[in-house]
């Protein structure tokens, strides 16, 4: 096992050998293979077809961000069956602009930081659904560690940017509410951020039901391939010093 990193540490995660161990009944994994990314792609169109069909239409195939140099896609398959139950994408500013930012100028505050935007998030039905989402956020959280990124965005539709609200990510753009979104169709969203180096202390001082399971607790089932994604970090620190 891997010794814990400067940024896991400043991140308030335990070392993995002092967290509470515990099972899933699926696993989290990058998706690295064709076959995976067609039975994100099914999952993502059945789930957007529940709540925004006009969006699920163009959903039929995967899309140019899911092979983006710094994005990953990430799936929750059943250990039951396989069968794909949650998917998202995170796709972090280090080799060019999140895909928000086709639609928004971010403020000067999160100029120069290192940024990674969740899209594409899609779930099953029903109770395992709802524990997948959940999982989902901590995978993202966890990438975001892993990869030194200082900032989670997101841009939210109503109502899942009430599901984020109460992650504690708070408003980029306080005040101005929900805008309309180029980059999906014109749908009105809201751009919500979130820090990761103070994610701990926000959390604990809250006393947030999901403290324990996101910081306390093991999950052997979330796999994410850290060498590869501290692999792309350097990566992009690179290109970064070239640029500069």
């Amino acid at each position: 096992m891997s010794e814990q990193t400067e940024f896991e540490r400043r991140a308030g995660l335990l070392p993995f050998a002092e967290q509470v161990p515990e099972a899933l009944p699926f696993t989290v994994r990058v998706v690295d293979d064709s076959d995976g990314l067609d039975r994100v792609v099914a999952l993502r169109q059945s789930a957007y077809g529940r709540h925004v069909p006009e969006v699920a239409r163009h959903l039929g195939a995967p899309e140019v961000h899911d092979h983006d140099p710094g994005s990953v896609v990430l799936i929750v398959e059943s250990k039951l069956d396989g069968a794909a139950l949650g998917t998202m994408r995170v796709q972090t500013n280090r080799f060019g602009p999140l895909w928000l930012e086709q639609s928004v100028q971010l403020p000067e505050r999160l100029h120069g930081q290192v940024l990674a935007e969740a899209t594409r998030l899609g779930v099953s039905l029903g109770g395992v659904g709802r524990l997948a989402k959940t999982v989902l956020f901590k995978a993202y959280f966890l990438f975001c560690v892993q990869a030194g990124v200082d900032w989670m965005v997101i841009a939210g539709r109503a109502p899942l940017d009430r599901q984020y609200e109460a992650l504690l990510f708070q408003e980029v753009f306080p005040g101005q509410g929900f805008q309309p979104m180029q980059h999906a169709g014109g749908i009105l969203h809201r751009v919500l951020a979130f820090e990761v180096a103070t994610a701990e202390r926000r959390w604990r001082e809250n006393r947030h039901p999901l403290y324990n399971f996101v910081f306390r607790t093991r999950h052997p089932d979330i796999v994410l391939g850290g060498d590869l994604i501290k692999m792309e970090a350097s990566r992009g620190l690179l290109q970064t010093s070239l640029e500069g």
